[in-house]
């Protein structure tokens, strides 16, 4: 479905000249209805890599690989193929829901307009089906919502509205770069459970960013331990959790916060993944 080959990213500071390698040939592969956590600290390369996919690279960077996405290789696309692709195919959720929606517009112009244009759905369905896909996500007073403004929602609420608007494309991969960092622990809970139900309800594959291995455990098949623009290894959330093969992975596992002191007893079911990534909460 998405096969990331030899990324290379590469930044030239525009006053001086100089170069500086981001991504050092990373190298992913994504099954159709799969979700991957891309997991590592800040400056790991996470949120560059999805920059790559979907051809947001910074102005002057050279890009390198190939990043193939059903069988289209988008780093040699021309500029109508990618616009298509991105139309249909990719969706992003980033990780602050204000700066995705025009302060001075309301929820309804965001959701309809992108429907209307990708879609050519007449007004009147077009606001129908946003009102569904809020439903969707949770909101129920869908007439307040679609006639409120960004900033008379809260966080929470505006990020299950940029949601909406990522799945009203039905795209085919959905890119979440840390979609609950804003967000308070409960709100996040209820977010990250919104995406697992979206992505197995519309069959969507997902990438999903983050610095928290359990919260990436919690909703991903696999997750990719990044660091430093590389990926250190690749597996499901029992392997990395239980055979971590790096110091780094077993650097962040053990950076995981904890209810109790090291050594405490509540914290043995934690040490063998009792309450931080069950294969319940894995599977969930």
């Amino acid at each position: 479905m998405l096969n990331i080959e030899d990324l290379v990213l590469t930044v030239v500071d525009p006053e001086t000249g100089q170069e500086t390698e981001i991504l050092h040939g990373s190298t992913l592969a994504l099954r159709q209805g799969e979700a991957l956590g891309l997991v590592g600290e800040s400056g790991s390369g996470k949120s560059m890599t999805l920059k790559c996919i979907l051809g947001i690279e910074p102005s002057g960077a050279r890009v390198e690989g190939r990043v193939e996405l059903d069988g289209t290789d988008l780093l040699a696309a021309s500029g109508d193929v990618l616009r298509r692709i991105r139309a249909n195919d990719l969706a992003l959720i980033a990780q602050n829901p204000h700066g995705a929606l025009n302060p001075v517009l309301p929820v309804e112009r965001f959701l309809i307009e992108g429907m209307s244009d990708a879609r050519n759905l007449p007004k009147a369905e077009a606001r129908e089906r946003a009102a569904e896909l809020l439903r969707q996500v949770g909101i129920t007073d869908t007439d307040r919502v679609l006639a409120s403004y960004p900033h008379q929602l809260s966080g929470g609420m505006l990020q299950r509205v940029v949601i909406a608007g990522a799945i009203s494309g039905e795209p085919k991969l959905l890119l979440a770069d840390e979609p609950t960092t804003a967000l308070d622990v409960t709100t996040q809970a209820e977010v990250v459970a919104i995406l697992d139900e979206m992505r197995r309800e519309h069959g969507l594959s997902m990438i999903f960013v983050t610095h928290d291995l359990d919260l990436a455990a919690a909703v991903c098949d696999r997750l990719a331990v990044m660091k430093d623009g590389e990926i250190l290894e690749v597996g499901t959330p029992e392997e990395i959790r239980d055979h971590p093969k790096t110091d780094y992975t077993r650097a962040l596992m053990a950076a995981r916060p904890m209810l109790y002191p090291e050594g405490h007893e509540a914290n043995r079911g934690a040490d063998r993944g009792g309450d931080h990534g069950t294969n319940e909460e894995a599977d969930a």
